[in-house]
Protein backbone atom coordinates (compact mmCIF):
# COMPACT_ATOMS: atom_id res chain seq x y z
CA UNK A 1 0.00 0.00 0.00
CA UNK A 2 1.31 3.42 -0.97
CA UNK A 3 -0.12 6.79 0.00
CA UNK A 4 0.96 10.08 -1.55
CA UNK A 5 0.33 13.43 0.07
CA UNK A 6 0.79 17.09 -0.52
CA UNK A 7 1.52 18.55 2.91
CA UNK A 8 -0.60 21.54 3.92
CA UNK A 9 0.25 24.41 6.22
CA UNK A 10 -2.18 27.25 6.90
CA UNK A 11 -1.29 30.37 8.79
CA UNK A 12 1.15 29.36 11.49
CA UNK A 13 1.16 32.14 14.10
CA UNK A 14 4.32 34.18 14.58
CA UNK A 15 7.01 32.96 16.95
CA UNK A 16 6.67 35.86 19.41
CA UNK A 17 3.69 36.86 21.47
CA UNK A 18 3.33 40.11 23.38
CA UNK A 19 6.03 41.14 25.86
CA UNK A 20 3.90 40.48 28.95
CA UNK A 21 3.31 36.92 27.82
CA UNK A 22 7.05 36.38 27.29
CA UNK A 23 7.71 37.69 30.80
CA UNK A 24 5.08 35.41 32.32
CA UNK A 25 6.67 32.46 30.59
CA UNK A 26 10.09 33.31 31.97
CA UNK A 27 8.55 33.68 35.42
CA UNK A 28 6.81 30.34 35.04
CA UNK A 29 10.13 28.71 34.20
CA UNK A 30 11.87 30.32 37.16
CA UNK A 31 9.06 29.33 39.50
CA UNK A 32 8.99 25.77 38.20
CA UNK A 33 5.38 25.83 36.99
CA UNK A 34 6.58 24.27 33.75
CA UNK A 35 7.57 20.66 34.10
CA UNK A 36 11.10 19.47 33.43
CA UNK A 37 9.84 17.42 30.50
CA UNK A 38 8.22 20.45 28.88
CA UNK A 39 11.36 22.51 29.46
CA UNK A 40 13.46 19.85 27.72
CA UNK A 41 10.98 19.82 24.84
CA UNK A 42 11.24 23.60 24.49
CA UNK A 43 15.05 23.46 24.64
CA UNK A 44 15.21 20.84 21.90
CA UNK A 45 12.75 22.81 19.81
CA UNK A 46 14.87 25.92 20.28
CA UNK A 47 17.96 24.00 19.19
CA UNK A 48 16.20 22.77 16.07
CA UNK A 49 15.03 26.27 15.25
CA UNK A 50 18.55 27.61 15.73
CA UNK A 51 20.14 25.14 13.31
CA UNK A 52 21.37 26.89 10.16
CA UNK A 53 20.12 24.31 7.69
CA UNK A 54 21.70 25.87 4.56
CA UNK A 55 25.06 25.86 6.35
CA UNK A 56 24.51 22.25 7.44
CA UNK A 57 23.68 21.37 3.83
CA UNK A 58 27.00 22.78 2.66
CA UNK A 59 28.91 20.93 5.39
CA UNK A 60 27.20 17.66 4.47
CA UNK A 61 28.12 18.18 0.83
CA UNK A 62 31.72 18.79 1.86
CA UNK A 63 31.79 15.53 3.84
CA UNK A 64 30.33 13.62 0.90
CA UNK A 65 33.02 15.15 -1.30
CA UNK A 66 35.75 13.98 1.08
CA UNK A 67 34.45 10.43 1.27
CA UNK A 68 33.42 10.04 -2.37
CA UNK A 69 36.81 8.95 -3.82
CA UNK A 70 37.36 6.22 -1.21
CA UNK A 71 36.82 2.67 -2.41
CA UNK A 72 34.63 1.15 0.30
CA UNK A 73 33.23 -2.33 0.59
CA UNK A 74 31.63 -4.45 3.31
CA UNK A 75 35.11 -4.96 4.82
CA UNK A 76 38.56 -3.49 4.42
CA UNK A 77 40.70 -0.39 4.56
CA UNK A 78 38.31 1.89 2.67
CA UNK A 79 35.55 1.23 5.19
CA UNK A 80 37.90 1.91 8.11
CA UNK A 81 39.20 5.09 6.48
CA UNK A 82 35.64 6.38 6.07
CA UNK A 83 34.75 5.54 9.67
CA UNK A 84 37.89 7.30 10.86
CA UNK A 85 36.79 10.50 9.13
CA UNK A 86 33.30 10.28 10.64
CA UNK A 87 34.93 9.65 14.02
CA UNK A 88 36.70 12.99 13.76
CA UNK A 89 33.28 14.67 13.78
CA UNK A 90 31.31 12.63 16.35
CA UNK A 91 32.23 10.29 19.24
CA UNK A 92 32.42 7.07 17.24
CA UNK A 93 33.53 3.70 18.57
CA UNK A 94 34.60 1.12 16.00
CA UNK A 95 34.10 -2.61 16.42
CA UNK A 96 35.81 -5.48 14.61
CA UNK A 97 34.09 -8.81 13.96
CA UNK A 98 36.63 -11.44 12.83
CA UNK A 99 36.35 -13.31 9.55
CA UNK A 100 34.51 -16.58 10.03
CA UNK A 101 32.34 -15.35 12.93
CA UNK A 102 28.89 -16.89 12.78
CA UNK A 103 26.17 -14.24 13.04
CA UNK A 104 22.82 -16.02 12.93
CA UNK A 105 22.59 -17.70 9.50
CA UNK A 106 25.48 -15.68 8.07
CA UNK A 107 29.27 -15.86 8.35
CA UNK A 108 31.51 -12.80 8.36
CA UNK A 109 33.41 -12.99 5.05
CA UNK A 110 37.06 -12.48 4.29
CA UNK A 111 38.42 -8.97 4.32
CA UNK A 112 38.79 -7.41 0.88
CA UNK A 113 41.31 -4.76 -0.09
CA UNK A 114 42.37 -3.43 -3.47
CA UNK A 115 45.42 -1.44 -4.58
CA UNK A 116 44.96 -1.15 -8.34
CA UNK A 117 43.20 -2.67 -11.34
CA UNK A 118 43.22 -2.16 -15.09
CA UNK A 119 42.76 -3.60 -18.53
CA UNK A 120 45.55 -2.76 -21.00
CA UNK A 121 45.31 -3.09 -24.75
CA UNK A 122 48.10 -4.35 -27.02
CA UNK A 123 49.72 -0.91 -27.00
CA UNK A 124 49.91 -0.87 -23.20
CA UNK A 125 47.19 1.75 -22.79
CA UNK A 126 44.85 1.39 -19.83
CA UNK A 127 41.48 1.19 -21.54
CA UNK A 128 39.77 0.50 -18.19
CA UNK A 129 41.41 2.02 -15.13
CA UNK A 130 40.40 1.65 -11.47
CA UNK A 131 42.28 4.88 -10.75
CA UNK A 132 39.78 6.82 -12.88
CA UNK A 133 36.71 5.47 -11.10
CA UNK A 134 36.56 2.74 -8.47
CA UNK A 135 33.23 1.54 -9.91
CA UNK A 136 35.28 0.10 -12.80
CA UNK A 137 36.04 -2.99 -10.69
CA UNK A 138 33.33 -5.37 -9.52
CA UNK A 139 33.42 -4.80 -5.78
CA UNK A 140 35.03 -7.71 -3.87
CA UNK A 141 36.73 -9.04 -7.01
CA UNK A 142 39.31 -11.77 -6.44
CA UNK A 143 42.86 -11.02 -7.65
CA UNK A 144 43.71 -11.72 -11.28
CA UNK A 145 46.80 -11.26 -13.43
CA UNK A 146 46.37 -12.68 -16.91
CA UNK A 147 46.46 -12.10 -20.62
CA UNK A 148 43.38 -13.03 -22.60
CA UNK A 149 41.53 -12.37 -25.78
CA UNK A 150 38.50 -10.12 -25.94
CA UNK A 151 36.31 -13.20 -26.34
CA UNK A 152 37.73 -14.66 -23.12
CA UNK A 153 37.47 -11.34 -21.30
CA UNK A 154 33.99 -10.44 -22.50
CA UNK A 155 32.00 -12.53 -19.93
CA UNK A 156 33.73 -10.61 -17.12
CA UNK A 157 32.73 -7.19 -18.46
CA UNK A 158 29.53 -5.49 -17.29
CA UNK A 159 27.76 -2.54 -18.87
CA UNK A 160 24.33 -0.94 -19.24
CA UNK A 161 23.13 -1.08 -22.86
CA UNK A 162 20.18 1.21 -22.06
CA UNK A 163 22.49 3.76 -20.36
CA UNK A 164 25.52 3.49 -22.63
CA UNK A 165 27.58 6.31 -21.10
CA UNK A 166 27.37 5.18 -17.48
CA UNK A 167 29.47 2.77 -15.42
CA UNK A 168 27.34 0.29 -13.46
CA UNK A 169 28.03 -0.65 -9.83
CA UNK A 170 28.33 -4.41 -9.35
CA UNK A 171 29.43 -6.62 -6.45
CA UNK A 172 30.48 -10.21 -5.95
CA UNK A 173 30.15 -10.58 -2.19
CA UNK A 174 30.39 -14.12 -0.83
CA UNK A 175 31.56 -15.51 -4.19
CA UNK A 176 35.23 -15.45 -5.22
CA UNK A 177 35.01 -14.26 -8.79
CA UNK A 178 35.99 -11.03 -10.52
CA UNK A 179 34.94 -8.54 -13.15
CA UNK A 180 35.12 -5.05 -14.59
CA UNK A 181 32.42 -2.45 -15.25
CA UNK A 182 32.53 0.10 -18.02
CA UNK A 183 30.23 2.22 -20.18
CA UNK A 184 28.50 0.17 -22.85
CA UNK A 185 29.66 2.58 -25.52
CA UNK A 186 33.26 1.92 -24.47
CA UNK A 187 32.67 -1.83 -24.37
CA UNK A 188 31.37 -1.74 -27.93
CA UNK A 189 34.51 0.10 -29.05
CA UNK A 190 36.93 -2.57 -27.82
CA UNK A 191 38.68 -4.36 -30.68
CA UNK A 192 39.77 -7.95 -30.96
CA UNK A 193 43.20 -8.74 -29.68
CA UNK A 194 45.05 -9.67 -26.50
CA UNK A 195 44.49 -7.72 -23.29
CA UNK A 196 46.45 -7.58 -20.06
CA UNK A 197 44.02 -7.93 -17.14
CA UNK A 198 45.12 -7.08 -13.60
CA UNK A 199 43.20 -6.78 -10.35
CA UNK A 200 45.65 -6.20 -7.52
CA UNK A 201 43.36 -7.17 -4.65
CA UNK A 202 43.40 -9.47 -1.67
CA UNK A 203 40.85 -11.66 0.11
CA UNK A 204 42.25 -12.70 3.47
CA UNK A 205 41.13 -13.42 7.00
CA UNK A 206 40.58 -10.12 8.74
CA UNK A 207 37.50 -8.45 10.18
CA UNK A 208 34.28 -6.66 9.46
CA UNK A 209 34.24 -3.12 10.91
CA UNK A 210 31.29 -0.99 11.97
CA UNK A 211 30.98 2.30 13.80
CA UNK A 212 28.73 3.09 16.73
CA UNK A 213 27.98 6.46 18.34
CA UNK A 214 25.91 6.37 21.54
CA UNK A 215 24.59 9.61 23.01
CA UNK A 216 23.22 8.81 26.49
CA UNK A 217 19.91 10.34 27.48
CA UNK A 218 17.95 10.62 30.69
CA UNK A 219 16.46 7.17 30.08
CA UNK A 220 17.89 3.98 28.63
CA UNK A 221 15.14 3.78 26.01
CA UNK A 222 16.78 4.34 22.64
CA UNK A 223 16.26 5.89 19.24
CA UNK A 224 18.27 3.95 16.64
CA UNK A 225 19.62 5.70 13.54
CA UNK A 226 21.31 3.31 11.10
CA UNK A 227 22.99 3.95 7.77
CA UNK A 228 25.13 1.80 5.47
CA UNK A 229 28.69 2.90 4.79
CA UNK A 230 29.90 0.19 2.42
CA UNK A 231 29.40 1.50 -1.11
CA UNK A 232 32.27 2.97 -3.13
CA UNK A 233 31.81 6.21 -5.11
CA UNK A 234 28.04 6.61 -4.91
CA UNK A 235 26.96 9.96 -3.48
CA UNK A 236 23.24 9.45 -2.82
CA UNK A 237 23.06 5.73 -2.20
CA UNK A 238 25.42 5.55 0.72
CA UNK A 239 27.14 8.82 1.41
CA UNK A 240 24.04 11.00 1.77
CA UNK A 241 22.86 8.80 4.63
CA UNK A 242 26.31 8.90 6.23
CA UNK A 243 26.46 12.71 5.99
CA UNK A 244 22.95 13.29 7.35
CA UNK A 245 23.43 10.80 10.20
CA UNK A 246 26.72 12.49 11.13
CA UNK A 247 25.16 15.96 11.12
CA UNK A 248 22.22 14.71 13.17
CA UNK A 249 24.56 13.16 15.75
CA UNK A 250 26.57 16.39 15.97
CA UNK A 251 23.43 18.42 16.66
CA UNK A 252 21.95 15.99 19.17
CA UNK A 253 25.25 15.69 21.03
CA UNK A 254 24.73 19.24 22.32
CA UNK A 255 20.98 18.90 22.93
CA UNK A 256 19.08 18.00 26.11
CA UNK A 257 17.96 14.42 25.46
CA UNK A 258 15.30 12.33 27.10
CA UNK A 259 16.08 9.33 24.90
CA UNK A 260 19.44 7.70 24.34
CA UNK A 261 20.49 7.89 20.67
CA UNK A 262 22.43 5.09 19.00
CA UNK A 263 23.92 5.80 15.58
CA UNK A 264 25.18 2.82 13.58
CA UNK A 265 27.43 3.17 10.52
CA UNK A 266 27.44 -0.37 9.17
CA UNK A 267 28.20 -2.31 6.00
CA UNK A 268 24.92 -3.22 4.31
CA UNK A 269 23.09 -6.41 5.35
CA UNK A 270 25.97 -8.18 7.08
CA UNK A 271 26.60 -5.13 9.29
CA UNK A 272 23.21 -4.93 11.03
CA UNK A 273 23.09 -8.73 11.21
CA UNK A 274 26.44 -8.71 13.02
CA UNK A 275 25.36 -5.88 15.33
CA UNK A 276 22.09 -7.61 16.20
CA UNK A 277 23.86 -10.91 16.84
CA UNK A 278 26.34 -9.25 19.20
CA UNK A 279 23.86 -6.94 20.96
CA UNK A 280 20.73 -8.94 21.60
CA UNK A 281 20.73 -7.72 25.20
CA UNK A 282 20.39 -4.11 23.98
CA UNK A 283 17.61 -4.65 21.45
CA UNK A 284 14.82 -4.33 24.02
CA UNK A 285 15.83 -0.71 24.62
CA UNK A 286 15.08 0.38 21.03
CA UNK A 287 11.73 2.17 21.06
CA UNK A 288 12.06 4.05 17.77
CA UNK A 289 14.35 3.66 14.79
CA UNK A 290 15.14 4.86 11.27
CA UNK A 291 17.34 3.59 8.46
CA UNK A 292 18.71 6.47 6.37
CA UNK A 293 19.50 5.97 2.68
CA UNK A 294 19.17 8.02 -0.51
CA UNK A 295 18.43 11.24 1.39
CA UNK A 296 20.28 13.75 -0.80
CA UNK A 297 18.60 13.61 -4.21
CA UNK A 298 16.08 16.16 -5.45
CA UNK A 299 13.03 13.94 -5.09
CA UNK A 300 10.32 14.23 -2.45
CA UNK A 301 10.64 12.48 0.90
CA UNK A 302 9.41 8.91 0.76
CA UNK A 303 8.91 7.06 4.05
CA UNK A 304 8.53 3.30 4.42
CA UNK A 305 6.78 2.20 7.57
CA UNK A 306 8.18 -0.34 9.97
CA UNK A 307 6.92 -3.92 9.95
CA UNK A 308 4.66 -2.94 12.84
CA UNK A 309 3.00 -0.44 10.54
CA UNK A 310 1.71 1.94 13.20
CA UNK A 311 4.69 2.26 15.55
CA UNK A 312 5.18 5.68 17.12
CA UNK A 313 8.08 6.36 14.74
CA UNK A 314 5.78 5.73 11.76
CA UNK A 315 3.14 8.02 13.20
CA UNK A 316 5.66 10.70 14.14
CA UNK A 317 7.32 10.89 10.71
CA UNK A 318 3.97 10.95 8.96
CA UNK A 319 2.70 13.66 11.32
CA UNK A 320 5.73 15.82 10.51
CA UNK A 321 5.39 15.23 6.77
CA UNK A 322 1.71 16.20 6.83
CA UNK A 323 2.66 19.55 8.39
CA UNK A 324 5.11 20.39 5.58
CA UNK A 325 3.99 22.32 2.51
CA UNK A 326 5.74 19.87 0.19
CA UNK A 327 4.72 16.60 -1.47
CA UNK A 328 5.68 13.33 0.18
CA UNK A 329 4.82 9.64 0.05
CA UNK A 330 4.34 7.02 2.74
CA UNK A 331 4.52 3.32 1.87
CA UNK A 332 3.74 0.19 3.82
CA UNK A 333 6.54 -2.11 4.90
CA UNK A 334 7.93 -4.71 2.52
CA UNK A 335 10.74 -7.20 3.24
CA UNK A 336 12.87 -5.80 0.41
CA UNK A 337 15.04 -2.73 0.69
CA UNK A 338 17.82 -1.62 2.97
CA UNK A 339 18.78 -2.64 6.49
CA UNK A 340 15.32 -2.04 7.93
CA UNK A 341 14.54 -5.58 6.81
CA UNK A 342 17.06 -6.92 9.35
CA UNK A 343 15.80 -4.78 12.24
CA UNK A 344 12.23 -5.65 11.26
CA UNK A 345 12.82 -9.40 10.88
CA UNK A 346 10.20 -11.35 12.87
CA UNK A 347 12.67 -12.44 15.54
CA UNK A 348 13.25 -8.77 16.45
CA UNK A 349 10.32 -6.83 14.93
CA UNK A 350 11.82 -3.52 15.96
CA UNK A 351 9.94 -0.26 15.27
CA UNK A 352 12.37 0.82 12.54
CA UNK A 353 11.22 2.60 9.39
CA UNK A 354 13.11 3.63 6.27
CA UNK A 355 13.60 7.35 5.66
CA UNK A 356 14.62 8.25 2.11
CA UNK A 357 13.87 10.57 -0.75
CA UNK A 358 13.63 8.73 -4.09
CA UNK A 359 13.67 5.03 -3.16
CA UNK A 360 16.46 2.78 -4.36
CA UNK A 361 16.04 1.53 -7.90
CA UNK A 362 13.50 4.24 -8.74
CA UNK A 363 15.90 6.81 -10.14
CA UNK A 364 17.93 6.16 -13.26
CA UNK A 365 21.20 7.17 -11.63
CA UNK A 366 20.88 4.41 -9.02
CA UNK A 367 23.97 2.18 -8.79
CA UNK A 368 25.70 3.94 -11.66
CA UNK A 369 28.46 6.49 -12.08
CA UNK A 370 25.74 9.15 -12.48
CA UNK A 371 25.14 8.93 -8.71
CA UNK A 372 27.93 11.44 -8.35
CA UNK A 373 28.55 14.70 -6.48
CA UNK A 374 26.32 16.62 -8.91
CA UNK A 375 23.38 14.33 -8.17
CA UNK A 376 23.05 15.31 -4.51
CA UNK A 377 21.86 18.73 -3.39
CA UNK A 378 22.80 20.65 -0.26
CA UNK A 379 19.26 22.02 -0.03
CA UNK A 380 17.74 18.53 -0.12
CA UNK A 381 20.25 17.14 2.36
CA UNK A 382 19.28 20.02 4.63
CA UNK A 383 15.58 19.32 4.11
CA UNK A 384 16.11 15.69 5.09
CA UNK A 385 18.03 16.76 8.19
CA UNK A 386 15.41 19.32 9.17
CA UNK A 387 12.59 16.82 8.78
CA UNK A 388 14.43 14.30 10.95
CA UNK A 389 15.01 16.95 13.63
CA UNK A 390 11.30 17.71 13.64
CA UNK A 391 10.45 14.01 14.01
CA UNK A 392 12.94 13.66 16.87
CA UNK A 393 11.56 16.80 18.49
CA UNK A 394 8.11 15.21 18.33
CA UNK A 395 9.29 11.95 19.91
CA UNK A 396 11.08 13.82 22.68
CA UNK A 397 7.99 15.92 23.37
CA UNK A 398 5.36 13.19 23.03
CA UNK A 399 3.97 13.05 26.54
CA UNK A 400 0.47 12.97 27.98
CA UNK A 401 -1.13 15.82 29.90
CA UNK A 402 -4.06 16.18 32.26
CA UNK A 403 -6.69 18.92 32.15
CA UNK A 404 -6.82 20.55 35.60
CA UNK A 405 -10.26 22.06 34.91
CA UNK A 406 -11.98 19.14 33.16
CA UNK A 407 -15.63 19.94 33.95
CA UNK A 408 -16.75 22.04 31.01
CA UNK A 409 -14.51 24.50 29.21
CA UNK A 410 -12.56 26.98 31.31
CA UNK A 411 -13.24 30.61 30.51
CA UNK A 412 -10.37 31.41 28.20
CA UNK A 413 -11.44 34.98 27.50
CA UNK A 414 -10.92 36.25 31.02
CA UNK A 415 -7.43 34.77 30.92
CA UNK A 416 -6.65 36.83 27.84
CA UNK A 417 -6.17 33.77 25.65
CA UNK A 418 -8.78 34.34 22.94
CA UNK A 419 -8.45 37.92 21.63
CA UNK A 420 -4.85 37.52 20.49
CA UNK A 421 -5.21 33.97 19.25
CA UNK A 422 -5.77 32.97 15.64
CA UNK A 423 -8.62 30.62 14.84
CA UNK A 424 -6.22 27.70 14.55
CA UNK A 425 -4.46 28.63 17.79
CA UNK A 426 -7.87 28.69 19.51
CA UNK A 427 -8.64 25.24 18.13
CA UNK A 428 -5.30 23.96 19.44
CA UNK A 429 -6.18 25.22 22.92
CA UNK A 430 -9.60 23.56 22.77
CA UNK A 431 -8.26 20.25 21.46
CA UNK A 432 -5.58 20.14 24.14
CA UNK A 433 -8.11 20.84 26.89
CA UNK A 434 -10.60 18.31 25.60
CA UNK A 435 -8.28 15.37 24.96
CA UNK A 436 -5.78 15.87 27.79
CA UNK A 437 -7.23 13.15 29.99
CA UNK A 438 -3.89 11.67 31.09
CA UNK A 439 -3.99 9.03 28.38
CA UNK A 440 -3.79 10.80 25.03
CA UNK A 441 -0.32 12.03 24.12
CA UNK A 442 0.48 15.04 21.96
CA UNK A 443 0.96 12.74 18.98
CA UNK A 444 -2.47 11.18 19.57
CA UNK A 445 -4.04 14.63 19.72
CA UNK A 446 -2.17 15.81 16.61
CA UNK A 447 -3.47 12.84 14.64
CA UNK A 448 -7.05 13.25 15.82
CA UNK A 449 -7.20 17.04 15.47
CA UNK A 450 -5.26 17.29 12.22
CA UNK A 451 -3.35 20.22 13.68
CA UNK A 452 0.44 20.51 13.43
CA UNK A 453 2.32 19.10 16.39
CA UNK A 454 4.15 22.36 16.99
CA UNK A 455 0.88 24.27 17.21
CA UNK A 456 -0.43 21.88 19.85
CA UNK A 457 2.79 22.10 21.83
CA UNK A 458 2.57 25.88 21.87
CA UNK A 459 -0.99 25.56 23.15
CA UNK A 460 0.26 23.17 25.83
CA UNK A 461 2.84 25.67 27.05
CA UNK A 462 0.22 28.42 27.27
CA UNK A 463 -2.22 26.22 29.18
CA UNK A 464 0.50 25.14 31.62
CA UNK A 465 1.38 28.79 32.23
CA UNK A 466 -2.24 29.50 33.13
CA UNK A 467 -2.58 26.54 35.45
CA UNK A 468 -5.00 24.65 33.20
CA UNK A 469 -2.81 21.69 32.26
CA UNK A 470 -0.14 19.54 33.84
CA UNK A 471 2.14 16.85 32.51
CA UNK A 472 1.28 13.38 33.70
CA UNK A 473 3.79 11.90 36.10
CA UNK A 474 4.15 8.79 33.96
CA UNK A 475 5.63 9.45 30.55
CA UNK A 476 4.26 7.80 27.47
CA UNK A 477 6.69 5.13 26.21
Amino acid sequence: MSVSYLGHRSGIPGKHRDGANRVSRRQALRQGSMTGGDLRARQLSHLRASVDLPSEGRKMLDLIGELFPICRSITGAGLRQSLKRVGELIPLATHEVPTGTQVFDWTVPKEWNIADAYIKDRDGRRVVDFRDNNLHVVNYSAPVNARMSLAELRPQLHSLPDQPDLIPYRTTYYAETWGFCLPHRQLESLTDGEYEVVIDSSLRDGALTYGECVLPGQVEDEVLISTHICHPSLANDNLSGVAVATALAQILASAPRRYTYRFLFVPGTIGPIAWLARNQDKVRRIKHGLVLACVGDRGSINYKRSRQGSADIDRAVECVLRSKATPFEVRDFSPYGYDERQYCSPGFDLPVGSFRRTPHGEYQEYHTSADNLDFVSGAHLADSLGTLLEAIDLLESDVAFRNLNPKCEPQLGRRGLLPAASERAQMALLWMLNLSDGDNSLLDIAERSGLPFGELRRATEILIEHGLLEECAKRRQ
